[in-house]
């Protein structure tokens, strides 16, 4: 039939944030991405758009593929937020542990090229990072963290997450990996056990 897409759309684009995920944007030229995807030019461009918009779909496609389980980690109910943290820092330990995807994390390595992307797919990856470290607060707050407390460990927990992705890039065991997330999650103890700043002049 006249039109129809001869190749299966949504595994096009599966393949494609592998690349983006694997090269990064800089370095996912078009000579990749037909590799990877199976496409020629013709049908990738007439599919996707430019560089830029398959960039910003596979974005897109990784998001709705990873973020749900940072939802489902972060929903609870935590004992404490140590469990929090440690629970999310788990998505990232397990989704680095997988063999069918590229070590590290598509969002990361976006933000480390954050210079190359266009306008638009900077406006989404930054979103995106400031949305999981709003859904860390709200989590870290139900399970009983201070508000000040909360936004620390917020913070602290993404560079974290972050900062497996990038080790894993090079090559670091998961072993290393959990002793990274399990450090994290005792820091948070401590930051919940500490005394309390006094209010004002005693």
């Amino acid at each position: 039939m006249a039109g129809r897409k001869q190749f299966d759309v949504d595994e096009a684009l599966r393949r494609a944030m592998h690349v983006f995920w694997r090269w990064g944007y800089s370095e996912a030229s078009i000579d990749r991405l037909t590799e990877g995807t199976g496409l020629g030019r013709g049908s990738l461009y007439g599919t996707f758009g430019d560089k830029s918009a398959l960039f910003r779909k596979s974005l897109q496609r990784y998001a709705q593929t990873y973020h749900p389980l940072y939802e489902q980690a972060l929903t609870g109910p935590h004992p404490s937020p140590s469990d929090v943290v440690a629970a999310y820092l788990q998505v990232a330990l397990n989704r680095i542990a997988d063999p069918t995807v590229p070590d590290g994390c598509l969002l990361t390595v976006s933000a480390t090229q954050f210079p190359a992307l266009d306008a638009e797919g900077r406006a989404m990856v930054r979103a995106m990072i400031d949305g999981l470290r709003a859904r860390l607060e709200q989590a870290l707050l139900a399970a009983g963290a201070g508000e000040q407390e909360a936004a620390e460990l917020a913070l602290s927990t993404l560079a974290t997450n972050q900062s497996l992705a990038v080790l894993s890039r090079t090559g670091f065991s998961d072993e290393d990996l959990a002793t990274v997330a399990a450090a994290a999650a005792k820091n948070a103890q401590v930051v919940q056990n500490r005394p309390a700043e006094p209010s004002g002049p005693q």
